[in-house]
């Protein structure tokens, strides 16, 4: 089984930008976590700010790859792009969130990648990467 997770913009700053919603711990160690309990799943990881190179790596990897876990960060609530590139790709995708973005501003309520997701995990921390990645497992 091969899944990618997909970060957008400021998800490079994880364990250092606003530890009181976000942690204290870095992505990429969060992510070696996930390779060692997960070893059954060739998971790869990409990170961009830029909305354009997302919508590219979800068209390169959205027909042959088994899964994909994207946290599109705040494009989830601008982007129409992103979300008819989910739209249009074959791969299942869980739409993945770090903090409860219904508890936070109302802009963040709105998410333009849910309605094609199979799936939407948020809220748990970090561990709403782990609780996706076990959806594929089912």
């Amino acid at each position: 089984m091969k899944v990618i997770i997909i970060n957008g913009p400021n998800l490079n700053l994880l364990g250092k930008r606003e530890p009181s919603i976000y942690g204290s711990e870095s992505f990429e160690d969060y992510f070696n976590y996930l390779k060692e309990k997960f070893p059954s799943i060739d998971l790869d990881y990409f990170q961009s700010n830029v909305e354009g190179e997302l919508i590219n790596k979800l068209q390169e990897v959205g027909f042959t790859y088994n899964g994909i876990l994207l946290n599109a960060a705040a494009y989830t609530h601008t982007s129409i792009g992103i979300g008819d590139a989910v739209k249009a790709i074959t791969t299942p995708v869980i739409e993945v969130h770090i903090s409860n973005t219904m508890a936070r501003e109302e802009f963040r309520h709105q998410s333009f990648i849910s309605p094609n997701a199979s799936g939407v995990i948020l809220g748990f921390g970090l561990k709403s990467y782990e609780l996706a990645l076990q959806s594929f497992l089912l």
